[in-house]
């Protein structure tokens, strides 16, 4: 098993083209696929409850409650302590350190707001190596 930690901006892509590769991450997390475990914290929960619930994206309410309860029940929670060093986006700063906590895969569309690290990837690349 394979710990993940997924930036708002797949699941986002993955509502939106459903036939994509964050669509694949994000059906791994709506399955709750056996090959992963997805890891996530306060701040990350509340990213994800708002902005799927932004009413400009038109989400299915159904398609979005089913993931956040999926999240909530097989997800693991945990509030790492905060690092220090300077980020693009401090905003993504708690995607990294839950995913430095966990020894987690960091998936994202956006790898440059993140250090050049081993385990920052994209949905294609971790999808080739699972």
């Amino acid at each position: 098993m394979v710990n993940i930690v997924v930036d708002t901006n797949v699941i986002i892509s993955g509502f939106i083209t459903t036939n994509g590769n964050p669509a694949k991450v994000t059906d791994m997390i709506r399955d709750n696929d056996e090959r992963i475990q997805l890891c996530y914290n306060k701040k990350i929960w509340d990213e994800y409850k708002e902005v799927l619930n932004r009413s400009h994206f038109h989400f299915d309410k159904e398609k979005v409650a089913d993931l956040l309860n999926k999240i909530k029940k097989y997800g693991v929670s945990y509030e790492p302590p905060r690092s220090t060093f300077s980020m693009i986006d401090e905003k993504d700063r708690c995607f990294y350190d839950v995913a430095v906590h966990f020894d987690a895969k960091l998936i994202t569309g956006n790898g440059r707001h993140y250090p050049m690290e081993w385990f920052v990837v994209t949905p294609t690349e971790f999808l080739a190596g699972i």
